[in-house]
């Protein structure tokens, strides 16, 4: 795609590494203008694998859960590629195992902050850009953990809060060209869940009705849709791709 020729700028959150990455690929494969924005500077090795691949691409080393880092990094994204029209908020922590009972105020407030209001903090500061253009995509990544799992209490909180956050931003702005929605992808092979796992397990994931964890690559792709103009009707949903999992 030519310079010309290029029209969608998108902000992908947590593109370092797993669905983010992906993502991010996907986007750039799609004709997008890719800011992949992260903590970890692993993200300047995608963003070097898309200009490689002839895309347009730069990383941002990017706070989410900091207001002031997302706006320093849509600007620059802005000055760099045009006004931004598509926003992927991946960016996610797991947080560390507590009881309920337990559970640190700080920890709770770590992983809120990043996995919650930085999907907030990131939306907040793309929105104008959309409303001006008459068009914009937002699609964040919820989890099956949103009805709750004891030992991670800020983790699934974190994303039944995302999956309300996006719907309010779809029903607020619809009217307005801007369609956001969620993406719950289940069981995936990233580094936040194999680490947990032993290869038994992995291969063979109960509770999983096709018998396997997803490859990021088919979580990205269920974003990419979302995040394009082929999406013309969807909003305010969320799009499960979680192999039929059989439980909470």
């Amino acid at each position: 795609m030519t310079e010309g020729q290029r029209r969608y700028v998108a902000v992908v959150t947590g593109g370092s590494r797993g669905i983010g990455q992906a993502t991010a690929l996907r986007l750039a494969q799609d004709g997008c203008a890719v800011t992949v924005a992260d903590v970890n500077p692993a993200g300047a090795e995608v963003a070097a694998q898309i200009v490689a691949n002839g895309g347009h691409a730069r990383f941002i080393e990017t706070d989410v859960a900091d207001s002031n880092s997302v706006a320093s990094m849509v600007a620059e994204t802005e000055s760099a590629f045009g006004k931004v029209n598509v926003l992927a908020a991946v960016a996610a922590i797991l947080g560390d195992e507590h009881s309920v009972v337990d559970l640190p105020l700080s920890e709770w407030q770590r992983v809120i902050d990043v996995n919650l209001t930085g999907v907030l903090n990131c939306s907040q500061a793309v929105l104008p850009s959309m409303i001006d253009q008459g068009w914009g995509r937002i699609v964040a990544v919820s989890s099956h953990a949103r009805f709750g799992v004891p030992e991670r209490l800020p983790y699934g909180v974190s994303k039944a809060g995302v999956l309300a956050l996006i719907g309010a931003i779809a029903y607020g702005y619809a009217r307005a060209g801007i369609l956001a929605n969620c993406v719950d992808p289940g069981r995936v092979l990233t580094d936040m869940i194999v680490p947990r796992y032993d290869s038994e397990y992995l291969a063979n994931p109960p509770g999983v009705s096709i018998g396997r964890f997803a490859q990021p690559e088919e979580i990205a792709e269920v974003i990419g849709f979302l995040c394009s103009p082929r999406n013309t009707y969807a909003v305010g949903a969320l799009w499960e791709a979680s192999g039929g999992i059989e439980f909470a």
